[in-house]
């Protein structure tokens, strides 16, 4: 079989070379008989949602482990789907009619997906896949079939796939899993992010060519920094990716030499480098990693794993066991970021025809006060005798940030006259991830007491591109001039008042990035743990001088394909 390249697009950095494993979900065929009275189907139906539960709580319980408990917020939520009084509903009315169980959940999980994904919209797409499955994995317990997932692989090989949902990717032995590559998925897919948090090479959106050209046990080459995969690769193919991965390997232990240095350029400029996290276990990583402070703590899984909202008591607690982690290193919290793709049940979110550019952030703490003040009393609460700040997310105008910092103002007022314990002198910021936020940073200014872009929802915003969107995952592109313009327009607007600016999008944490946003001035740069040592190193390798001419050099162009290929040439030179 003569060599063959595909290009897709690169979700974690790595080289992978092994054999092909091909992962294509067991097909389960409804058998014909005749239904058993409705009480015994439906007995059976409830025993499977209930050993599927076990299930999911098994699959949670280990991606937390390696993965932390934002990653295994996903398997709650469907845990919680089990109980969906739609799903259930339905089925019970077809048992009812003459059913058997598994007809009945087949013909009631299709039609809730096909509710769903007729619906246009990205959000309730997204959904209509995690009903299927649900509803797949009840129906092979009443098949009773074993959970073979990705079990069937029994050496280390290149997993590829159409995708891969969440309970696909909780099931990747990594000692097992070399690399992965689907035909489908974007920068920001669950399956990228979490390739990314495990260390695991990866490459997706390779297009339908991956599953026809790659038959089982395929040689394969994964070069997951420039998301190419070499199909049949030839023996001089294989020992030239041998070599760039014994380079890697060498290089990341040269760059952990820079773990508990601080960050700071070749000519001594002091930058931050920092983490993204959601849970304690995360905040351990990040310091392992040399992570300077937390950039980024996200909030929202608190408010996505119970069917109630989170009390101010549990807060409280998890802010002050991450606060403790990190000692007196900054700790930026982000305020409750829900809605768009991550609405809670408890809350009647409205029918949107576009979620990410409806109710969700900001707007629905400002809508729902009290929920709103509760998270705000246990961040203030925990952050006594530690260096906290807050941050408010989606936020687009001065209007909103004049009255979310009021609500902190009461909180505050409120705190001192219960005679409660409290940490008073928090900054608060805003995350700049709406056009309107970065051409108003001079306004926002007066509000705000820093700025950190959030680059995955301005890149969206900005090019009008919907990243959980497959059909133009090859449009979402960060270093797009427009992009870039806008964050250089947001540091240079915040430094003309006085505030630093730091990054928490994915944007921060890629080495083709670093230059250009070191060369814009970027105060902090906050990513993925695992990306802080090459970060750290990269810094360490470029003057001011030298970053502003890559910086001015990059501007230049007029394509984001240009610029990347410009990055691509300079680093050479570094890393």
């Amino acid at each position: 079989m003569p060599e063959k390249t595909l290009q897709g697009i690169p979700a974690s950095d790595g080289i992978a070379i092994g054999p092909a494993f091909r992962y294509i979900p067991t097909e389960l065929t409804v058998p014909a008989r005749a239904a058993e009275s409705a009480d015994e189907e439906l007995s059976r139906f409830d025993a499977a949602r209930e050993q599927a539960r076990v299930e999911l709580q098994g699959l949670s319980d280990a991606i937390e482990k390696r993965a932390g408990k934002e990653e295994a917020a996903i398997f709650e939520a469907h845990r919680e789907m089990l109980n969906d009084p739609a799903l259930e509903g339905r089925v019970r009315e077809l048992v009812g009619s003459g059913q058997t169980a598994e007809q009945a959940l087949v013909n009631a999980t299709d039609e809730l997906a096909g509710l769903l994904a007729g619906m246009n919209d990205e959000l309730f797409a997204a959904r209509a896949l995690d009903v299927k499955d649900v509803g797949r994995r009840i129906l092979r317990v009443l098949l009773g079939l074993p959970d073979t997932a990705l079990g069937a692989v029994t050496e280390p090989s290149v997993i590829i796939a159409s995708d891969l949902t969440p309970s696909d990717t909780a099931s990747l032995d990594p000692h097992l899993t070399l690399g992965f590559c689907t035909v489908h998925g974007g920068l920001t897919s669950h399956s990228a992010i979490l390739a990314r948090t495990l260390g695991i090479p990866a490459i997706v959106g390779l297009g339908e060519s991956l599953l026809e050209s790659i038959s089982a046990q395929t040689p394969l080459a994964l070069d997951g920094k420039e998301g190419v995969l070499i199909v049949a690769p030839a023996n001089q193919t294989v020992e030239i990716f041998q070599g760039r991965k014994q380079q890697r390997e060498s290089r990341m232990q040269v760059m952990k030499a820079s773990v508990d240095k601080e960050a700071r350029t070749a000519n001594g400029r002091r930058v931050e480098v920092a983490a993204n996290i959601g849970e304690v276990a995360s905040a351990h990583t990040a310091v392992e990693n040399g992570a300077e402070g937390i950039g980024l703590l996200r909030t929202e899984f608190l408010y996505l794993e119970d069917a109630q909202p989170p009390s101010e008591e549990k807060q409280f607690r998890i802010y002050r066991d991450i606060f403790k982690v990190m000692g007196d290193r900054p700790v930026i919290v982000r305020t409750l970021d829900i809605g768009g793709d991550k609405p809670p049940s408890y809350l009647p979110f409205p029918n949107e025809m576009n979620p990410f550019l409806g109710w969700r952030a900001i707007r629905i703490s400002l809508d729902e006060p009290e929920l709103f003040k509760k998270q705000i009393r246990a961040i203030l609460r925990a952050a006594m005798g530690h260096n906290a700040r807050i941050m408010f997310p989606m936020v687009s105008d001065l209007d909103e940030l004049r009255r979310a910092r009021d609500i902190v103002d009461t909180v505050k007022r409120d705190l001192a006259l219960a005679s409660v314990e409290f940490a008073f002198d928090v900054p608060v910021g805003i995350m700049v991830e709406t056009p309107a936020a970065a051409v108003l940073v001079d306004v926002l200014a007066e509000a705000s007491d820093f700025f950190s872009l959030g680059t995955n929802d301005l890149t969206q915003y900005t090019l009008a591109v919907d990243r959980g969107n497959a059909k133009v995952a090859n449009l979402f592109q960060p270093l797009h001039p427009a992009v870039l313009r806008l964050i250089k327009q947001t540091i240079d607007a915040a430094h003309a008042n006085g505030k630093w600016v730091g990054m928490c999008g994915e944007l921060a944490g890629m080495t083709k990035a670093i230059p250009i946003l070191l060369g814009f001035g970027l105060d902090e740069f906050s990513m993925n743990p695992r990306a802080i040592p090459e970060a750290k190193y990269l810094i360490g390798q470029l003057t001011d001088e030298r970053a502003r001419e890559i910086a001015n050099q990059a501007m230049s162009f007029g394509t984001a394909t240009d610029i990347e290929d410009y990055i691509k040439g300079t680093l050479a030179l570094y890393v």
